[in-house]
């Protein structure tokens, strides 16, 4: 699906031209969106061995810690997600599976490498953490913050499908601590929602928005993305001036991919044609947004993140989670498939839900599989997450990795600003382009190493 020329006005075509390269590339099966490096595929059950000793090292109190807490609970399978989540769980298996999550926070506050640090910041995602009820969410939390207290936290983020909120569930968010409401609005047509899969529709949004700013949430973040199935031109201008009316804090915009098990990417690798709008218009609507968002007042924070600065209250711009993660922090990834990066080493838990429960029933951490990174590769992984923010302070990483990014990396830096995707502004920064910043993901394989570079991601 794309947009036909008739369809463009004039600041569409634009912001097409904006983003052209030589020709439209379609929407194919296979991950694009970077989170992590090397890429998880090389990650294995063998290299368990490094994180226990991690585990039992006592850590480097300078590095800022996180705790991340999956819970991986739908109301439907969205058509494009890929996500680790289960959407026949009844109130039973839930409270198990919560019970479950809160024992594994307890063995890890034990661990040498956790015990006696504070957490800089929380975050519940999913899955959809609005999906449980009040009482399971309180009882999680009590216990969490019982085994890692909240008392030095600077964020608690916590994810929310709008057709599952309640006003007292809105309420208990607040009472809880949660600083970041992050909306899943995705889009505001009804028959594109339904269309891919999202089981919410626009009247839910609406309702649940007065109660979310009853409750004064330091912030609300907005989720978009472009490139929907069914999307076009005049819907995505509508999504869009809807959202500027919303008046959001920030607003994250994410271009649609197909990674492999999706029910769409299934059809695709059925026979079937990719149904989602190629590169080229997926990018044009992006920027799209980004330049609106610019005249309502915000301003870019990543290559998918806008936030409007208000005068007094700088925080509700600030994005610990993010900014922690690409700069290295260490991250307690919790719940079933989980991924986090512990004193030098990554990890992912095992994914299946019952050999989660089963380890943890039996009092065993339900780790699945890791992989230590070499000082290049966390230099790479550091340096290839913060492009995500549109520029790199070079010093940093010649402070943090006695390196410089000039040299080590000087032939990736010059094949990109060839191409127009950056610019090297002195010796002190690089700064991407506008057509750079709405492709970043598909740039950052040049930085990898040659053996990493065709590997499958996940």
């Amino acid at each position: 699906m794309t947009s036909s020329e008739s369809d463009n006005a004039i600041p569409e075509a634009a912001a097409a031209s904006a983003v052209r390269e030589a020709g439209a590339h379609k929407t194919d099966v296979g991950s694009v969106f970077v989170s992590n490096y090397p890429p998880f595929s090389i990650w294995n059950p063998a290299a368990l061995g490094e994180l226990e000793k991690a585990l039992d090292t006592a850590a480097d109190a300078a590095t800022p810690l996180g705790l991340y807490l999956h819970i991986p609970f739908c109301r439907k399978r969205c058509k494009f997600c890929y996500f680790k989540v289960f959407v026949d769980k009844n109130s039973d298996q839930i409270q198990r599976y919560l019970d479950a999550l809160g024992q594994e926070i307890e063995i890890l506050g034990e661990r040498a490498a956790v015990r006696g640090r504070d957490l800089r910041f929380v975050y519940f995602g999913g899955g959809t953490p609005s999906y449980i009820a009040v009482k399971h969410l309180r009882g999680l939390v009590e216990r969490v913050q019982a085994a890692l207290p909240w008392d030095a936290v600077e964020e608690v983020t916590f994810e929310c499908e709008p057709g599952t909120l309640t006003e007292s569930k809105v309420a208990a968010y607040r009472e809880i601590g949660v600083t970041r409401l992050s909306l899943g609005i995705e889009n505001f047509n009804d028959e594109i929602l339904r269309d891919n899969g999202r089981a919410h529709v626009t009247r839910e949004i609406d309702r649940c928005l007065p109660w979310i700013r009853d409750q004064g949430f330091d912030q609300l973040n907005v989720d978009l993305i472009a490139g929907m199935v069914g999307e076009t031109w005049e819907s995505w201008r509508d999504t869009v001036q809807r959202t500027v009316d919303v008046d959001p804090d920030s607003v994250t915009i994410y271009q649609m991919e197909l990674p492999y098990n999706t029910v769409y990417s299934r059809g695709i690798l059925d026979g079937g044609s990719s149904p989602v709008a190629d590169w080229e218009t997926k990018r044009a609507w992006h920027l799209y947004a980004i330049d609106q968002l610019r005249e309502a007042g915000y301003e870019v924070s990543s290559a998918y993140t806008m936030v409007k600065r208000r005068p007094g209250r700088e925080h509700q711009s600030a994005f610990a989670y993010r900014d922690s993660l690409w700069h290295g922090a260490d991250l307690l990834g919790t719940g079933v498939a989980s991924f986090g990066h512990l004193a030098g080493v990554h990890y992912q838990n095992v994914s299946s839900w019952g050999e989660y429960l089963d380890k943890l029933d039996h009092g065993v951490l339900p780790l699945g599989r890791a992989y230590r990174p070499t000082p290049r590769e966390r230099l790479t992984r550091e340096l290839i997450l913060q492009m995500k923010l549109g520029k790199l302070e070079l010093d940093y990483f010649r402070d943090k990795f006695r390196v410089d990014p000039l040299e080590t990396f000087g032939e990736a830096f010059e094949r990109l600003k060839e191409r127009q995707m950056l610019e090297v502004a002195g010796a002190d920064e690089v700064r991407l382009t506008t057509r750079g910043l709405l492709q970043v993901d598909s740039l950052l394989p040049e930085f990898y190493d040659p053996q990493y570079r065709e590997a499958r991601y996940t």
